[in-house]
């Protein structure tokens, strides 16, 4: 029986994770932890007998606690609460689908704790991969990828000889707007951009699907899970989410992974590796799959991507800087607050105006996430005028 914990249970990642333990039926959840749904928490509690459940507010922790009185469960909060579940004593790997910087200290403490994680949380990469990864050597943990383009790269890379890879081929859908130049989305509403083609995503990510910010930060996220540069991740828009990314060797052999655009998969391959299980659901019909295509992406429409490139190459605290100011941006645009081409308008004004520091602590990390958010919620120009 393994045994895995959840950061991120309610979210789209988690209540995917916990179908394939549903399906699989020898995976035991020793620990969970959510945002503020209390209700589907108490679900799966009860579902899957889960003994040590987090909730971030404490008000809706007790709340949660009266509601499942009759079980044996422990209900904690905080990120006392976040950190006690990465390191329950039980679990094997930790699922960290947990959207935001918030999955960095708990990372590291699961990583500490000796545990396996399978990473669904881009930001901890992005913004602490100096400090991740060599943690994970040091405790001799493995960094499983569960982001369906890094599963894909993983996969490519089994059998294959580590040192003679080439570059990376990390391919990108292009969103709902692909095609469209930077005047055509001036009047974009929250309900345009929600509207991805191909996947089924929260509403954080899928409008960074639509920008391509989150393929930049996917291009950061691959540099430290690879170990190469970001001049060797070669972003390619394939608009049938078919090939989900490939990696190509010195030779120039080139190999992908292919499948249905189903995030099932990779979770369930973070959590078996190496073996390889029977997954329900679709499968690729190659007699009526009448081709593949692929453009290259247009980054002077989508130049948040250009933007992660340059945080990319220059490291240190900047990709924190890309990564917050995105964080908040996207809040703002959902709340109706700014326009859509205000992201990468306020990323890039950030990113400018930020001093960099070189090998940033976890403190150094939070504090310029906190400077970045405080400076964007203090612009004068941020109004309740774009409903």
């Amino acid at each position: 029986m393994k045994k895995i914990a959840i950061l991120g249970s309610t979210g789209s990642i988690g209540t995917q994770t916990l179908e394939v333990v549903r399906e699989n039926g020898d995976i035991e959840v020793t620990a969970a932890a959510a945002g503020n749904n209390i209700a589907l928490l108490e679900e799966q509690i009860r579902e899957f007998h889960i003994p040590l459940a987090a909730v971030w507010s404490e008000e809706k922790a007790a709340e949660l606690k009266s509601r499942v009185k009759d079980l044996d469960v422990r209900i904690v909060s905080g990120m006392d609460g976040l950190l006690e579940v990465a390191a329950a004593k039980e679990s094997e790997i930790l699922v960290t689908a947990i959207v935001g910087m918030i999955g960095i200290r708990p990372t590291i403490e699961a990583i500490k704790a000796g545990k396996d994680i399978a990473l669904a949380n881009k930001e901890t990469l992005v913004t602490a991969g100096h400090l991740i990864m060599p943690l994970a050597k040091e405790y001799g943990v493995s960094i499983l990828p569960v982001d369906s383009e890094h599963s894909a790269i993983f996969q490519s890379l089994q059998g294959g000889q580590r040192e003679a890879l080439h570059k990376i081929l990390l391919t990108a859908s292009g969103g709902p707007f692909r095609g469209k130049k930077r005047e055509e989305l001036t009047k974009i509403q929250v309900e345009d951009a929600l509207k991805h083609p191909n996947w089924e995503m929260g509403r954080k990510i899928t409008i960074d699907s639509s920008t391509m910010i989150n393929k930049g930060l996917e291009v950061i996220e691959a540099k430290w899970l690879f170990d190469v540069s970001v001049d060797q991740v070669q972003v390619v828009v394939q608009p049938q989410s078919i090939i989900h990314s490939m990696v190509e060797y010195e030779d120039g052999a080139v190999i992908a992974q292919l499948g249905t655009p189903d995030m099932k998969l990779p979770i369930q391959y973070a959590l078996y590796y190496p073996e390889r299980r029977y997954l329900p659901g679709d499968r690729l019909d190659f007699e009526t799959l009448t081709q593949i295509t692929f453009e290259k992406p247009d980054m002077d429409t989508f130049y948040g991507l250009k933007l992660a490139y340059e945080a990319g190459r220059t490291g240190g605290s900047l990709p924190t800087v890309l990564n917050a100011a995105n964080e908040k941006a996207v809040a703002l645009f959902l709340a109706r607050k700014i326009g859509y081409l205000q992201i990468p308008e306020l990323i890039e004004e950030c990113m400018r105006r930020h001093r960099v520091i070189e090998k940033p602590t976890v403190e150094q990390i939070l504090e310029t996430e906190a400077e970045v958010y405080a400076y964007i919620d203090g612009k004068k120009q941020i109004r309740g005028d774009h409903n």
